[in-house]
């Protein structure tokens, strides 16, 4: 709270002659070891320079996890704090944001050139009420990651889909383990939202609804299917010794250790891979929940949003269209290893050389069928309630849909307590 204040107090700066000063909040890098040089702090130090003396970018790095990313933007939103210019979201809360009235109104005249050559998922996170409240900036999707090594030795043919369920007998067959996200945060809820989308199901059937009226879909086959499936990742060990308290990191390293065969996970996996052999690795679509039911690769990324406060809101989003053009969104994705929103990008020279071996055409064809999370406003009390009771992964059974089900709405109806 110390840190909020004296940040208001600071202001955005740019009064009398100068170069407005725009305070862009950004979420660590966590991809290539390069990072430094083509990250977020180096598009913004790019687009300073590029505006002719208009503005000059400050970055500020919010935490590592996407929820307490979500706690520290939005105590600072509520609090009327006018640094903030530029915000890196996390897509899953564009419309909990928006729907609070946090945004600064999207220029009309900028809105065709933020949504050109974009995926779709992208623009679709960006939206809330039918208008366009954030700007693509990266958009993400997981693969399935795996070394041909391993998926030989597990009998797999990874040129043909493959389920979660031949996935785990192939780990077993192999002896091997499989990289999940299973801790008690917002990946383990992309993880479930993913294996129901997977089902054909929707964890939120109407996320525009009130919370009155919201309708859930976990109580359903779709989200037996996604609890079988956490339950046999678990019960026969092929999640790793730690699964429960595993984010993005700690399967990434499990991955890289002897004991990793395979690995859902970011694109930035094969630029952060620690692991021997680079060669041996490979990835491909997402897996399928239910064989013969395409994939639902989890959708994630980057919006960059203007805080309603804000004192330079015009600047600010010349500053955006300046840091998610071509050029910069294809340097960006050769750095750090985040995929671009922009498709111009997967097309350039630098972007195949960072994902060599088809990959770069694997995360865009990912893109294409990726599956968002609900875009509700009330998604940070789902989140957390669904990971709540699909914690510990051991404890997942059949009767777990049903019951998260129950807690969310008795949750968004004031009856009971995260």
């Amino acid at each position: 709270m110390a840190t909020t204040g004296l940040a208001a107090c600071g202001g955005s700066g740019g009064s009398g002659s100068g170069p407005a000063h725009l305070t862009w909040y950004i979420n660590p890098d966590v991809g290539n070891a390069d990072a430094s040089k083509g990250g977020q702090a180096t598009l913004a130090k790019e687009c300073s320079q590029a505006s002719g003396g208009k503005y000059r970018i400050k970055v500020q790095l919010l935490p590592n996890s996407a929820s307490d990313q979500r706690i520290q933007l939005l105590r600072r939103l509520a609090g009327g704090d006018k640094t903030m210019d530029l915000m890196s979201v996390d897509p899953a809360f564009v419309s909990e944001f928006a729907a609070a009235g946090y945004f600064a109104p999207v220029p009309k005249n900028m809105i065709d050139d933020f949504k050109a050559d974009r995926v779709q998922s992208s623009i679709d996170a960006s939206t809330y009420g039918g208008k366009l409240m954030s700007v693509p900036f990266w958009s993400n999707t997981q693969l399935l990651w795996y070394k041909k090594s391993v998926a030989k030795k597990a009998g797999l043919d990874m040129s043909k889909p493959i389920t979660w369920d031949q996935l785990i007998k192939g780990a077993q067959r192999a002896k091997m383990q499989i990289g999940v996200q299973a801790k008690l945060y917002e990946g383990y809820s992309v993880w479930i939202n993913a294996l129901v989308a997977g089902a054909g199901g929707e964890v939120v059937k109407n996320p525009n609804a009130t919370y009155e009226n919201i309708k859930l879909g976990l109580d359903t086959k779709a989200g037996k299917d996604a609890a079988k499936i956490i339950h046999d990742v678990s019960s026969t060990g092929v999640g790793g010794p730690a699964m429960g308290n595993s984010t993005e990191t700690e399967s990434l390293n499990l991955f890289s250790s002897k004991k990793g065969g395979f690995l859902v996970n970011w694109p930035y996996t094969y630029g952060a891979y620690a692991g021997k052999d680079k060669a041996d690795v490979a990835a491909t679509m997402y897996p399928q929940t239910v064989q013969g039911e395409k994939a639902a690769p989890p959708y994630g990324g980057i919006q960059l949003a203007v805080g309603k406060d804000s004192q330079h809101a015009d600047l600010a989003y010349q500053a955006a269209a300046c840091i998610t053009n071509q050029k910069h969104q294809a340097d960006y994705m050769a750095a750090s290893g985040n995929p671009a929103s922009r498709k111009g990008a997967y097309e350039t020279a630098e972007v195949k050389k960072a994902f060599p071996n088809g990959i770069a055409a694997e995360i865009r064809k990912s893109l294409d069928v990726a599956a968002a999370r609900p875009l509700t406003p009330y998604w940070g009390d789902i989140s957390t309630a669904l990971q709540q009771k699909f914690s510990p992964p051991s404890s997942v059974n059949q009767q777990t849909p049903a019951k998260t089900q129950s807690f969310i709405l008795k949750v968004l109806n004031g009856k009971a307590l995260l």
